[in-house]
């Protein structure tokens, strides 16, 4: 068998050439067969159309348990998710609705009002932190209530809002700010000081005794940062027990 050569004609000047290798060209045209098989790959993101998973009639969630002294029954939140892309580098786990039960009526209207608002948020996609923090923000013009531990909430809709935060942080959609372990030591230091001069205080004076059930002295203030009564002053410094504000830096 003959072969014939073809002849090519170059009407232009030739100013450049290079020589392409077999293996340059074989990892060439495997990196573009990768690239477009990347840009084809389907990503499942969080839009108003996604669906339940088809054969699944249960979701995973958590559910929290919230009890203030301004209520008689306790409410309970629950959460549930979807995970996206399951499976693959693409994973992710999302808040897919959410419901709050309670005994009591009197909340019937805004609970479903507030769990059908936050539900659509959450299917809808996107940035949904911004949900824990604006209901942190609502004060009850009756006023809030202290936890025990001595957090301070603002309102019933503030420890939702909390609820929701801690939720999210435990499926890794917040972060959560944590102290190092030198800054707790020094702040574990401060508190056991500062129990042991309120206990000198209150075997000298029976009647200034310490607070039963609460997890930081009973002679703490609150805390304009993380809303813990938690803030005693040593050193001539004003230093919060919970989170390590200091007004001395």
């Amino acid at each position: 068998m003959e072969y014939q050569a073809m002849t090519i004609k170059i009407k232009e000047n030739i100013v450049g050439y290079e020589v392409v290798k077999p293996d340059e060209d074989k990892s060439t045209q495997a990196t573009e067969q990768e690239l477009e098989a990347r840009s084809k790959a389907k990503v499942i993101r969080m839009t108003e159309q996604v669906q339940r998973p088809e054969g699944m009639d249960a979701l995973e969630g958590s559910t929290y348990k919230i009890k203030t002294p301004l209520d008689d029954h306790a409410m309970y939140v629950t959460i549930n998710d979807i995970i996206l892309n399951a499976g693959t580098e693409h994973e992710s786990r999302r808040p897919f609705e959410i419901f709050i039960n309670s005994k009591n009526m009197d909340h019937f209207q805004w609970i479903v009002a507030l769990t059908r608002l936050m539900s659509a948020v959450f299917r809808k996609g996107g940035d949904v932190t911004f949900l824990a923090e604006e209901l942190q923000a609502v004060f009850d013009p009756k006023g809030g209530y202290f936890k025990p531990g001595g957090k301070f909430m603002p309102s019933i809709i503030a420890e939702i809002g909390a609820v929701i935060e801690h939720h999210l942080q435990k499926i890794g959609l917040m972060e959560k700010e944590e102290l190092s372990e030198q800054q707790q030591l020094i702040l574990d230091e401060k508190r056991a000081e500062a129990e042991a001069t309120a206990q000198k205080k209150s075997l000298n004076d029976p009647a200034n005794e310490a607070q039963e059930d609460v997890a930081y002295p009973a002679s703490a203030t609150l805390c304009g940062k993380c809303h813990t009564k938690a803030v005693v002053v040593m050193d001539n410094c004003a230093t919060c027990l919970s989170c390590g504000y200091s007004k001395c830096g």
